[in-house]
């Protein structure tokens, strides 16, 4: 090394991992992603097959595997409402995993990682994690998650639940996973398709310990919701 010149080590890239089933509600984990990205935080990403279609059908975007990037900015930048260039979003930090690709980086606990955020998380992909199955990424990511007793949260989007998904929730609950049902709350004030939105994506990063202002906090006052 030449005299006067000193060489900086970069810290290891530590992304969270998100992981987007199925399940109705894609502009739930549009919002998360948006929250994260705002952050600073670095993000691997999973998008199942049954997920393309549930994005497909809410949002008319179609998720491609050969422009991810592009497809991933043009859902990013749509709001809930259905508007597209609502937002704008980085992507540059951002790296994509196929869903059918077993042996993607995240598949290994030797991969550095934050933890794991599934959502929406649909109730197959719940039994999946719960029964530990691996049947693509997402699950194996998940199970991989749980085994190294990094967070793992599930924003769980159905209703009515039965008892077998209640009884896989209750099994990713013991085994250390966060369970977050997709359920709005109207005391922020929302005014807006998308503060519901942002409010169930802001649970989920309260969740995960990232710093956020995506909903008006309770501070015990009543009628804070109406700027009484």
């Amino acid at each position: 090394m030449e005299p006067g010149l000193v060489h900086t080590q970069q810290p290891p890239r530590r992304p969270w991992i998100v992981g987007v089933s199925g399940a109705s509600g894609t502009p739930y984990a549009a919002a998360v992603l948006r929250g994260l990205l705002d952050a600073g935080e670095s993000v691997d990403l999973v998008v199942s097959r049954a997920s393309r279609l549930t994005l497909l059908d809410e949002t008319g975007i179609a998720f491609r595997d050969a422009h991810w990037q592009d497809d991933l900015r043009t859902w990013l930048a749509r709001g809930a409402d259905g508007k597209p260039d609502t937002f704008t979003a980085d992507v540059g930090d951002v790296r994509h995993w196929a869903a059918g690709d077993l042996a993607a980086g995240p598949s290994s606990g030797s991969y550095p990682v934050k933890g794991m955020l599934i959502v929406p998380a649909s109730t197959a992909s719940v039994a999946g994690v719960a029964l530990g199955l691996s049947k693509d990424l997402l699950q194996r990511v998940a199970s991989v998650t749980l085994k190294e007793r990094r967070k793992l949260v599930v924003a769980v989007r159905e209703t009515p639940l039965n008892g077998q998904t209640l009884r896989h929730l209750v099994t990713l609950d013991e085994a250390g996973a966060v369970v977050l049902p997709a359920s709005p709350a109207f005391y922020a004030g929302a005014t807006h398709i998308q503060d519901l939105v942002d409010f169930v994506a802001g649970r989920v990063l309260d969740a995960a310990g990232v710093p956020h202002s995506l909903y008006r906090r309770w501070e015990g006052k009543l009628g804070g919701s109406r700027g009484a």
